[in-house]
């Protein structure tokens, strides 16, 4: 097997990240960084996720951590709205009703920078979920149940949020969960990190 430099860090404290990088077997430390996640005006949700995965990899940088640190994050769109994290369970009811019997497209953006030269890359997938017609009894069920709200789009894909859709369409079906796997793999092997 080909060595894997020990310096790899996640700029994340979400475990559900830190569960889909292990999938990778590699070996990286995660450390959260804390940043301002407001969009600018006019922003894309897209163009946020990006932002805020390149802000959150350049903020473990300037923290003084090196070697390769991969920022990621998600948000959402449904008929032009942003959708980000709830807070309360009043904004994920919300969002959950005006979701509901929708399709949502969610961008999972990933940036990956090797400290030693500045090299970064940045990529953005997109994920297209339709979701069930949901009455406010099986939302408010839902939120109890699973408390999604840290979460963009108010759910968890790898929960019981998985009942509250039709289909899911993606290239790579790891990203819902907000770790963009198929996409980082080619990042890495761009950085000559060769996992097989």
């Amino acid at each position: 097997m080909p060595p894997i430099p020990p310096n790899i860090t996640l700029a994340s404290g979400s475990r559900y990240r830190q569960q889909q990088l292990g999938q990778l077997q590699l070996k990286f430390a995660a450390s959260p960084t804390h940043i301002d996640e407001e969009a600018l005006a006019g922003e894309t949700a897209c163009a946020l996720a990006q932002r805020l995965a390149k802000t959150k990899a350049w903020a473990a940088a300037a923290n003084g951590i090196d070697g390769l640190i991969i920022g990621c994050d998600q948000t959402a769109d449904c008929g032009g709205r942003v959708l980000g994290k709830p807070g309360t369970p009043e904004n994920a009811q919300e969002q959950l009703r005006f979701c509901s019997g929708r399709e949502v497209c969610f961008h999972s953006a990933i940036c990956l920078l090797r400290t030693e030269d500045s090299f970064q890359q940045i990529q953005c997938v997109e994920t297209h979920v339709q979701f069930r017609p949901l009455n406010d009894q099986q939302i408010a069920r839902y939120i109890a149940r699973d408390n999604p709200l840290d979460c963009a789009g108010s759910f968890k894909c790898e929960g019981l949020g998985i009942a509250l859709f039709e289909s899911i369409t993606s290239k790579d079906p790891s990203a819902l969960i907000g770790l963009p796997l198929i996409a980082l793999t080619t990042m890495l092997s761009n950085a000559d990190i060769q996992l097989l």
